[in-house]
């Protein structure tokens, strides 16, 4: 099949767009306003972009003419955190993305703890094996094909990395199985890591390496 996106002729029940580019690692982003209230919101267009920058995409509200909690925090305050959305914390994930009141705080309301992050303002989930605390770099605004909407691309710069003791390895490695990253597909369809290979490309790499997790 052939379709173009601007007049989304697919002919299909459901968009394949976002089915098409998978997985995606889940930007699971904390910031405060300039009051200090803590936000966390998952966001399902993110990635790196290579040390040490990464971005994530945000559109605007469903059903009202505004930015996002997030954007705006970022916007007003220069700062947020990436956490690590794990299989274990799946459940809070969904719920801090269900949340859209700026006056609760999603952190406290899924039951996470707020850690103090160390060069910036806005915590981080201590439940999350993982954190980069970030400054913003840039925002770029790029059209929608939805007339009045349109998509609020964040890029951060990476100042400070935390990662937990449990979650490296004998030989100096992140060890992803133990992690096990969420990550999103298309329509409402998650995944999760349980699967690693490598395919060595560098003389001083290891050989092929297929692990399963339990």
């Amino acid at each position: 099949m052939f379709f173009e996106p601007s007049k989304n002729d697919h002919g299909l029940p459901f968009s394949p767009y976002q089915a098409c580019v998978v997985p995606r690692p889940i930007g699971w982003i904390s910031t405060v306003d300039t009051e200090g209230n803590v936000n966390l919101a998952p966001f399902s267009q993110f990635n790196t972009l290579g040390a040490p920058y990464v971005m994530f995409s945000a559109g605007k509200q469903e059903f009202a003419d505004r930015r996002k909690d997030t954007v705006v925090n970022i916007e007003a305050t220069g700062e947020f955190v990436f956490n690590v959305a794990t299989y274990d914390l799946r459940d809070a994930v969904v719920e801090s993305g269900r949340i859209t009141n700026p006056e609760i705080d999603e952190m406290t309301a899924v039951g996470l703890t707020a850690e103090p992050s160390r060069l910036i303002k806005p915590p981080r989930v201590k439940e999350s094996p993982i954190q980069f605390e970030c400054t913003q770099y840039q925002t770029i605004v790029l059209p929608n094909n939805v007339y009045g909407r349109c998509n609020y691309v964040v890029i951060g710069q990476v100042v400070g990395i935390h990662i937990s003791d449990d979650v490296i390895t004998s030989e100096g490695r992140v060890d992803v199985a133990k992690i096990k990253p969420l990550a999103r597909l298309g329509y409402n369809d998650y995944c999760v890591v349980d699967e690693l290979f490598e395919l060595a490309d560098h003389a001083d790499l290891p050989g092929p390496r297929k692990e399963r997790l339990s």
